[in-house]
């Protein structure tokens, strides 16, 4: 296995399960109500909100993956759509596994050389660095969603 298929695999396994952790997105979101998805506890982010966070930035790379330029904004990756219903949070779950499993499969059809190339301006370093920030973002995440499950079960 390349490195490029390594990586979409820890993507995937992060997402679906099968990494080392032994905790993955799917299995910790999977019985969360959209009415926990959208409590705030403390001064956390929201479920929801981490959610839509942690996609933003798949869903802008996936785009550069396909050719389009990069159009994200930090500022604009924690403003969600409105949840107010569990169809609601259902959507924003499946675009969620949806551009996990298209990113995947472009990080794999991806040439392993480009990996070393400039992700779309020097600034911003190499597709790999891009890539594996990404699969750093989603596990530091994961981590802060799991506590915040953990904290509104305590309290329900």
């Amino acid at each position: 296995m390349d490195l490029t298929e390594n990586m979409a695999k820890h993507l995937r396994d992060i997402h679906f399960g099968g990494n080392w952790t032994s905790s993955n997105l799917k299995d910790n979101l999977q019985d969360i109500s959209w009415e926990q998805a959208t409590t705030q506890v403390h001064s956390f982010n929201s479920i929801a909100m981490l959610v839509y966070h942690m996609n933003y930035y798949i869903s802008a790379v996936c785009k550069v993956l396909e050719g389009e330029p990069l159009e994200a904004k930090d500022a604009y990756s924690f403003e969600h759509p409105p949840i107010q219903s569990q169809e609601d949070w259902e959507k924003l779950l499946d675009k969620t596994w949806i551009d996990a499993q298209n990113f995947a499969r472009l990080i794999e059809q991806l040439p392993e050389k480009r990996l070393w190339e400039d992700f779309t301006d020097e600034k911003y370093g190499s597709y790999f660095r891009n890539i594996q920030g990404i699969i750093e973002h989603l596990h530091y995440h994961l981590g802060q969603i799991v506590l915040i499950k953990k904290i509104l079960l305590e309290q329900s």
